[in-house]
């Protein structure tokens, strides 16, 4: 068995440009970092005793008799892009510390773990780079998502880093090399709090970038405050001007698109800078989920009274990025060549009873246990 896993991330400045349809043609920067929470993908052989090939659980599970009837997108088309086929069987489970379409990153961290295990599984070992770069080709190109391209690169790498996009396709990445109190002063003055799942990110996405374009001012802008806070961090000053420079952010972010907030995401907002809150952000395309406040100290205990209906989650910065856990034995009966043949020469499965419920149109049994990541 394979276990691997990739960190969450917090984006403070720069996100909008970092979609290809804008760096392509004016260059993007974005000022981020991974936190402690993660998503773990395991995989391993399915055991040849079961009648379906392929088990996937994650927010279903899925028992399956090929790759082309997995259900979950970026699972079949990982696979494919990784060249799996069905002579063997797999079990593939995927469990997450936060909920899935929250503004997170979760798909990309998702997709860092699971291409990190795959190719463990296969005996490759992958560089942060090549998987950022393979899970930005799945998500983008394969999946044809509305996503930009620094979710990935946080979730392989990992830490506080400025990520810069070139308009010739060059990503580069460059941790942020701060005295470690100053990072901890940061880490100490940054509130996160839950508002609710989000399930319309991939409409506000698409909506951002139709209106890129149009929005060329406030998207520079917002590229020039990472070299703003890349200043402040690593002056010898009061770090509450960073959380002046956030709420400036977040009215330029509002600006990209009708949908980026909402009525509970605004008295959100405002409670926490009533409360004492210097700036914040909705982490995300929009719509809800997460939202990050810089908060004084002192001031703390007012936001948590203030925000006391929605969740708070207490963090660490994280700088290991992608990473696998654990590379475990294998398994014997593929030594077995009776076990190994293609599935099209074992003996004939005895046909399907007729459609339960449960089951989709093509008799895959599909069970929720949780949000869909």
């Amino acid at each position: 068995m394979i276990i691997a896993r990739a960190p969450y991330r917090l984006s403070f400045f720069g996100g909008g440009t970092d979609y290809p349809t804008w760096y392509r043609a004016c260059g993007g920067s974005v000022l981020s970092t991974t936190i402690d929470k993660y998503c773990y993908v395991s995989v391993r052989h399915l055991p040849p005793f079961f009648s379906n090939r392929h088990r996937v659980v994650w927010s279903h599970v899925e028992t399956v008799g090929a790759i082309a009837e997995i259900l979950h997108p970026a699972v079949r088309e990982g696979l494919r892009m990784l060249a799996f086929d069905d002579a063997c069987g797999l079990e593939i489970h995927h469990q997450g510390d936060l909920p899935a379409r929250a503004g997170m990153g979760s798909s990309s961290s998702f997709a860092v773990a699971m291409i990190l295990a795959l190719s463990a599984f296969q005996g490759r070992m992958v560089g942060r780079h090549e998987l950022a770069l393979a899970a930005i080709e799945l998500e983008q190109e394969r999946l044809r998502e509305h996503v930009g391209s620094q979710d990935q690169v946080a979730a392989a790498y990992g830490g506080l880093n400025r990520i810069d996009f070139v308009p010739d396709g060059e990503i580069r990445v460059a941790p942020v090399t701060l005295a470690p109190e100053r990072v901890q002063a940061l880490e100490r003055r940054l509130m996160l709090f839950f508002t609710g799942t989000s399930r319309l990110s991939s409409e506000v996405a698409a909506e951002v970038v139709a209106n890129l374009h149009e929005r060329e001012s406030a998207l520079r802008r917002m590229r020039a405050m990472v070299d703003e806070a890349l200043a402040l961090l690593a002056a010898d000053s009061d770090l509450d001007a960073f959380g002046a420079l956030l709420d400036e952010g977040w009215r330029l972010k509002r600006s990209l698109a009708s949908r980026v907030a909402n009525e509970t995401v605004d008295e959100v907002y405002r409670r926490a800078q009533k409360a004492g809150a210097l700036g914040g952000k909705l982490l995300g395309a929009g719509g809800s989920g997460f939202m990050v406040f810089y908060v004084p100290e002192r001031r703390q205990p007012a936001v948590r009274r203030a925000l006391e209906n929605f969740l708070h989650v207490p963090f660490r910065f994280e700088s290991e990025g992608g990473r696998v856990l654990h590379y475990g034995s294998r398994a014997p009966w593929l030594d077995a060549p009776e076990l190994r043949r293609p599935l099209a020469t074992r003996p004939a499965r005895a046909p399907r009873p007729a459609r339960r419920e449960g089951e989709d149109e093509t008799g895959v049994r599909v069970r929720s246990v949780g949000s869909r990541s």
